[in-house]
């Protein structure tokens, strides 16, 4: 697994670090002292866990987690026992009371991990009836019908998914992110900001995709893969 750690007390990160480099489940940890230097960084690369601080200046460590996209596990690290009860709210794996012993942290990386793996064999065997994808938005989560996106329009560090009902959706998601989360098979990249979905897509002409009234590039760079893998 991939972790981010976020601790406004860089002694504590010294510990999360120590701790998650004797655990073999643990692929690497980026750390970081403040919530936009963290949030900065899940915007451009996609982990899965958090070790999270509760207690942080300017932003709680669970105002942070509701405000950010990805969808990725959380263990808090506090010292505090009285956000326990809100951490459930955002289904938490676990909440570690500083200062707590290896052997704690490895049982609640462990549960992380057995979770991680429990949707990613569900992602992997599941892939082609999935139907619906979730996405954060102004502190929440939208429910997204696979079925409904058209194509996906790359805007600097975020996307607006293009729909066949409703307005279109804006996020803040990287391509790479979202490509991560697309069923295989099912939608192509085409250009650098643009991703299509394959069974929309109504001609081809001149290296334009028609899709309803809109027309989307395919660029050099991405013109023999799309062309390989999409037209047989």
């Amino acid at each position: 697994m991939k972790a981010l750690a976020l601790d406004d007390e860089a002694p504590a990160l010294d510990v999360i670090t120590s701790f998650c480099n004797r655990i073999d489940s643990i692929e690497s940890v980026n750390t970081f002292t403040r919530t936009g230097e963290a949030r900065l960084y899940l915007e451009r690369y996609s982990v899965d866990l958090v070790f999270l601080d509760i207690n942080m200046p300017r932003e709680s460590g669970l105002e942070f987690y509701r405000s950010i996209n990805q969808q990725t596990m959380v263990i808090f690290t506090t010292a505090y026992s009285e956000f326990a009860a809100e951490s459930y709210d955002v289904e938490a794996v676990d909440y570690l009371l500083k200062p707590f012993t290896f052997d704690r942290f490895n049982k609640a990386t462990q549960r992380a991990f057995a979770r991680w793996q429990t949707l990613k064999e569900s992602s992997s065997d599941g892939n082609a009836q999935q139907t619906h994808l979730y996405f954060r938005v102004d502190y929440g989560l939208v429910k997204v019908a696979i079925a409904d996106i058209l194509f996906i329009e790359g805007l600097d560090n975020y996307l607006k998914i293009h729909r066949s009902t409703g307005q279109p959706l804006v996020v803040r998601l990287t391509m790479k992110a979202i490509l991560e989360k697309l069923p295989t098979g099912r939608f192509v990249r085409a250009h650098r900001s643009f991703i299509v979905a394959t069974d929309k897509i109504q001609a081809i002409r001149n290296k334009l995709i028609v899709i309803g009234e809109e027309e989307i590039p395919i660029s050099s760079s991405y013109e023999k893969d799309f062309f390989a893998g999409f037209v047989k």
